[in-house]
């Protein structure tokens, strides 16, 4: 099953989510938290709207339909549906997805060419690493429906923030409800921030008198 990319949030509203991140949301609960999903380097940000991919592995053939069907800033969301040991995402998917303009990639399983993989910085978090991988059967998969990573049920059309902390998943309407919040919360923490840092510099130059 392959349905057409939704999208729910404005521009306007992404544009906006640049500036939180996800643990100043994570401040509000863990509605949407993707436990146990980590960034397979550091240093890395991403925000997009979420094209969602049902893997059935060992056939993996169903990711070049979702990279065929994605737009330049869509987040890649994968459930690894029955083996999240088989490696669905590796070096030449993610060549293939820098080339679409992705923004990031989330897979509810494991992804393989590691050192490759963050040579080349897309943004990509899963479970684990894995050698033992998906290949090109062509017998199953879905695109565009709902699937569920890390017990969280997902959406196309969703939003994914996802950092060095980890992953949340919102839909528009809760993300246009929290943005109020989130971002007093970053102003009030960016104030803090700068108090603490004028005050630790001080004790800095105190101590090299």
């Amino acid at each position: 099953m392959i349905a057409p990319r939704q999208q729910h949030a404005s521009g306007e509203l992404l544009e906006h989510y640049r500036e939180i991140a996800p643990s100043t949301l994570g401040h509000f609960g863990d509605q949407g938290y993707l436990r146990g999903i980590k960034p397979l380097f550091g240093n890395l940000r991403m925000l997009g709207n979420v094209v969602t991919v049902k893997v059935f592995p060992p056939d993996g053939s169903i990711l070049r339909d979702a990279l065929l069907l994605s737009q330049p800033g869509d987040v890649l969301v994968i459930e690894c549906a029955g083996d999240e040991e088989c490696a669905c995402w590796g070096e030449l998917r993610t060549l293939a997805g820098l080339i679409k303009g992705l923004a990031g990639v989330v897979v509810g399983g494991a992804v393989t060419d590691v050192a490759a993989l963050r040579e080349h910085r897309l943004p990509v978090f899963s479970f684990g690493v894995s050698a033992y991988t998906t290949r090109g059967i062509g017998q199953q998969g879905e695109v565009n429906g709902t699937v569920e990573v890390a017990g969280v049920r997902i959406n196309p059309g969703d939003i994914a923030l996802g950092d060095d902390d980890g992953v949340f998943i919102l839909d528009a309407v809760r993300a246009e409800s929290l943005l109020p919040d989130l971002m007093a919360k970053e102003a009030l923490d960016r104030e803090r921030r700068r108090e603490f840092l004028n005050r630790l510099k001080a004790i800095d130059n105190l101590h090299s008198d």
